[in-house]
């Protein structure tokens, strides 16, 4: 499902207009997204969790020269999903 997708549903199902819909999905990916640059959590009752991982620097080979390179430290997004959402899937 897409961005668009998931605002289509929306309007569907709710009274508000598409330009609403839209701008509300933005805010709330904006608002994680800022929440993970700052380095905190954002839990989302019986969906799950978004946290911040931190990898460290290690070194790595080419694949296509087979030399040995220095991969940097970095941090990435991480998602853990809440046990309702688990049971939903399955």
């Amino acid at each position: 499902m897409t961005k668009k997708e998931l605002a289509q549903v929306i309007i569907e199902t709710e009274d508000i207009s598409k330009s609403q819909v839209e701008r509300i999905i933005t805010s709330i990916f904006e608002e994680i997204t800022n929440a993970l640059a700052k380095g905190e959590e954002v839990s989302i009752a019986s969906f799950g969790k978004f946290s911040v991982s931190k990898r460290a620097a290690r070194e790595g080979i080419n694949p296509s020269t087979g030399a040995k390179i220095k991969i940097a430290a970095s941090k990435a997004a991480k998602f853990k999903a809440a046990k309702q959402l688990k049971e939903a899937v399955n």
